[in-house]
């Protein structure tokens, strides 16, 4: 038990000291990268707390994770759209909103969400100690393993229902994902599932992005240029998607 608590309060001090640093990359704004490791970071840090809810300090720490991950998605939503823009050739469109963004990255890093999150982030460590000494974290590794159980089994679940929704399978994908990723020493899936998780979550991620962008052209006038070409990309990232999960389901699960 004692060492998988040291574990858990090591990830966590990594995890702060990685934000520390996106922090001071988002403040300089010269880092194209920077909301991408934010954002990053700070999936890793819900997806290290959600096998842990109900103790001492998790649930306040991962609804202040939660506030900074509602900020920052519709920023970088627009980020990997300019992105996209101008890698193929649509320059104004792709100024126009790299303009918006331009004070977008100070002000993440010097807002409140932000700073919150900090806050508690470096006193959790402390509310682990605490629960240790206290006998609270009896069963954890049972309670991580249960937790890691489910969020595999929603996933079977989700892929063998022939209407599932592609959202929904993104999130379960990411979800498993990132739990792996966060307790690796307690993973117990086929030596297949990570490559194709990885894949999945590609392929899904690709549909996504043209499916966000077509509803996005609805209100954006500049971007109907663009409009025939994402169709066509969606479809094609839609069929992609499929069989991928059709692969996920047959290698990981035996269906």
């Amino acid at each position: 038990m004692s060492v998988l608590v040291d574990r858990l309060v090591a990830r966590v001090m990594d995890l702060e000291v990685r934000l520390w640093a996106c922090q001071a990359r988002l403040s300089a704004s010269t880092d194209a990268e920077a909301l991408h490791s934010l954002r990053t970071t700070v999936r890793r840090l819900r997806s290290l707390l959600r096998p842990l809810r109900g103790l001492p300090g998790v649930d306040q720490l991962e609804a202040a994770a939660a506030e900074v991950g509602n900020l920052t998605t519709p920023l970088r939503d627009r980020e990997v759209l300019a992105a996209y823009l101008l890698r193929h050739g649509h320059v104004e469109a792709a100024r126009q909103r790299s303009l918006q963004m331009a004070d977008t990255y100070p002000a993440v890093a010097d807002g409140a969400e932000l700073a919150q999150l900090l806050l508690m982030l470096d006193a959790f460590p402390r509310f682990l100690r605490a629960s240790q000494r206290q006998g609270l974290l009896g069963g954890l590794r049972l309670r991580i393993e249960k937790r890691l159980a489910k969020q595999w089994k929603e996933l079977a679940q989700a892929l063998r229902d022939p209407n599932h929704d592609r959202h929904r399978l993104r999130l379960l994908i990411k979800r498993v994902r990132y739990g792996i990723e966060a307790y690796p020493e307690l993973n117990r899936l086929p030596a297949q599932a990570m490559p194709r998780l990885k894949a999945a979550q590609g392929a899904l991620g690709d549909w996504h992005d043209c499916w966000q962008w077509l509803l996005r052209a609805e209100q954006e006038s500049d971007l109907l240029p663009c409009v025939a070409v994402w169709r066509k990309t969606m479809a094609t990232a839609q069929g992609r998607a499929d069989r991928v999960l059709e692969r996920l389901q047959q290698d990981c699960f035996g269906a």
